[in-house]
């Protein structure tokens, strides 16, 4: 569950989750660990995904398309997320490929002037029964192409 205090920013291209910092979160400095951006990231897309009927339920996924995992992480910190609160978690399709989906991420502040941290990450669709990768299905592709930045 997310809690908002504040509607997220109206974006361009792909779309803008709050989240929630909370005090496990922060270092011995009061900061937001640097682990805990990945996992930001990842509970930001889970939502919106599961939003759109992409996900796991009784431990079994809810489409052929919810079994994937990230096969690429890469983040550059530039400021400090001091204390609890929320940020907001902007990310978007840089790429989607046959079985691959490449996004691209910003931690902002809330009204989004502030960029913490921005990353790029690659999931791919993986067969349950071998663990090689599958295409995404058609009805994936559809949903996915809300996140896709044109350039």
């Amino acid at each position: 569950m997310t809690i908002t205090t504040e509607e997220a920013p109206a974006v361009e291209y792909g779309d803008v989750v709050p989240m929630p910092v909370h005090f496990d979160d922060l270092d011995a400095m009061g900061v937001l660990h640097n682990s805990r951006y990945a996992v930001l990231v990842e509970r930001a897309l889970t939502l919106w995904w599961t939003e759109r009927g992409v996900s796991f339920t009784g431990g079994r996924p809810t489409t052929p398309d919810a079994f994937n995992v990230v096969r690429e992480y890469a983040i550059t910190f530039h400021r400090p997320v001091r204390g609890t609160g929320e940020v907001n978690v902007h990310f978007w399709l840089d790429r989607l490929g046959t079985t691959s989906a490449d996004y691209r991420f910003r931690v902002t502040s809330t009204d989004g002037a502030t960029v913490y941290a921005e990353g790029r990450r690659v999931n791919v669709r993986l067969d349950p029964a071998t663990m090689r990768p599958e295409p995404w299905t058609e009805q994936a592709r559809v949903i996915a192409g809300a996140l896709v930045r044109t350039k």
